[in-house]
Parts: structure tokens; C-alpha cells; sequence
């Protein structure tokens, strides 16, 4: 494994001293966790600052930071090393940011189609509000939407979003992009795929739980924000695309 680049090392230390403080403070989750836009706990600042978030201890929050930060140190020293520290940081950040909005506007819409339902029905937006608000449910919404769609809308709301892993899977995507012969493996699956295959299928993995159903949304199901995980890539294969096209990759920001 390479040796671990100077940023690549900060970011590490900063999400280690984070995960531990949130777990002495947890208070710290209702501010510094991505929160549904239209709640009341949602602030301008959390779209960063989820990304140096993890769940809490008792939900798995260790495997929860050791699986992204092992990522980023093997996937973010690689990427660092060629493109020098400050290209890397502004490219990790953008993933956070572009897996922050694909997780919003994929939650929003899901969120807004529902709420068209109930107001066609006869209830009231501000009535609906309120009660989200207040972390209650009229059980008569059963009734008119499917439990996918009632779980997705409670959870969009009511859930919230914390890890890096978003800008990991570009750290993920641009490592393909650059080095698409590399062989990659996970611990459940010992046989070595090359990047250019490993990749796409992880993420071809993550849209389909993504459109399965509740756990787009954090909410039930397996509690990952696939959505976001996909934002992150898409941004990552982005920026790549528009580097490539501008031969930024030639060039070290130093």
C-alpha cells in the first residue's frame, strides 16, 4: 500500500476526532448531521459537515468509519500522490457536496410526490408538516400510499445522513477513471477485478437498492443512503471528464 499522504492523514485525524467527540457529545448528530431541507434541524452548514460524520457507536459506527477511512487511505493517498494536496481536498469535498445534492433532490422528490397524494385527499400541507415536525404520523396516510412510499416519506423527513461515504465512491470512481487495470478486492469477495469492472459493478449494485425501495432514503431497509453513494460517483466521473477534456490532470496544485 503506498504511504499515506500529508491531507489524506489530516482528513483521517479530523473524522477519528470528530466520530469520538460526537460520541461524548451526541448532541453534536442534530447539528452536524445532513438534515431533510425543509426540517426545522436543517442548517446551510450541513451539507460538510455530514461528511465527517459517522453513525453512532451503537449502530455500527465503528465499521461505519473503519470501512471509509481505510477507502480513503487507500484509494485518497494513490489519488493525492499524482495530483498533490490541494486538487485532492478540492475533489474530495466537491464528491461530499455533489453526494449531498443527488441525496436531497432524489429525498425531495420522493418526498413532495407523497405530500401530493395527501393533499389531494383532503389534508392539509401545514397539518402534514406538523406532525413531522413533532416526529408523529396520522395513521390514516396508510391508507393511501404503500408502505415503500410511507416509509420513504417519514424517513426523508424525519431521517438524517452522516459519513463520508459519498465522497469516498468518487475517490472510488477516479481511481477507475485512472487507473482502470488495478485489481480490487473485497473481503467477502477474495477474487481479485480489475477497477474498470469493480466499480460500476458496485455502483450498478447501489442503484438497484437505491430504486428498490425504503433504504434510498436512510429510513428501514439497510439504512444506507445509496443515493448519495451515487452522487459522489457521478460527481467524481464528472470532474474527471471535464479534467481530461482541459488537461487539468497534467497539472499539480501546489
Amino acid at each position: 500500500m503506498m504511504n499515506m499522504t500529508p491531507v489524506v492523514k489530516q482528513l483521517l485525524i479530523i473524522n477519528i476526532i470528530i466520530f469520538i467527540g460526537a460520541q461524548i457529545v451526541p448532541i453534536s448528530y442534530e447539528y452536524l448531521s445532513l438534515f431533510f431541507p425543509e426540517s426545522p434541524n436543517f442548517k446551510i452548514w450541513q451539507p460538510i459537515t455530514h461528511m465527517f460524520m459517522h453513525a453512532p457507536m451503537d449502530r455500527g459506527g465503528i465499521m461505519h468509519i473503519a470501512f471509509n477511512m481505510i477507502a480513503m487511505v487507500s484509494f485518497g493517498s494513490a489519488l493525492e500522490h499524482f495530483w498533490g494536496g490541494k486538487k485532492f481536498l478540492f475533489f474530495y469535498i466537491s464528491c461530499g457536496l455533489g453526494s449531498a445534492l443527488l441525496h436531497i433532490v432524489v429525498n425531495y422528490y420522493s418526498f413532495q410526490e407523497t405530500m401530493n397524494i395527501l393533499i389531494s385527499n383532503g389534508y392539509q400541507k401545514t397539518y402534514i408538516l406538523d406532525l413531522l415536525r413533532q416526529e408523529k404520523i396520522d395513521t390514516r396516510w396508510q391508507e393511501l400510499i404503500s408502505v415503500s412510499q410511507f416509509n420513504n416519506f417519514t424517513g426523508a423527513y424525519i431521517g438524517t445522513v452522516v459519513g463520508a461515504s459519498g465522497a469516498v465512491y468518487g475517490l472510488l470512481t477516479a481511481f477507475a477513471f485512472m487507473f482502470p487495470n488495478a485489481e480490487l478486492a473485497l473481503m467477502f469477495i477474495p477474487i481479485p477485478i480489475k477497477a474498470k469492472y469493480f466499480v460500476p459493478g458496485l455502483l450498478a449494485i447501489d442503484l438497484f437498492l437505491g430504486f428498490k425501495g425504503s433504504s434510498i432514503f436512510g429510513a428501514g431497509g439497510t439504512g444506507i443512503a445509496h443515493f448519495a453513494h451515487i452522487g459522489g460517483a457521478l460527481t467524481g466521473f464528472l470532474m474527471m471528464l471535464y479534467w481530461k477534456k482541459n488537461q487539468f490532470n497534467k497539472n499539480r496544485w501546489n
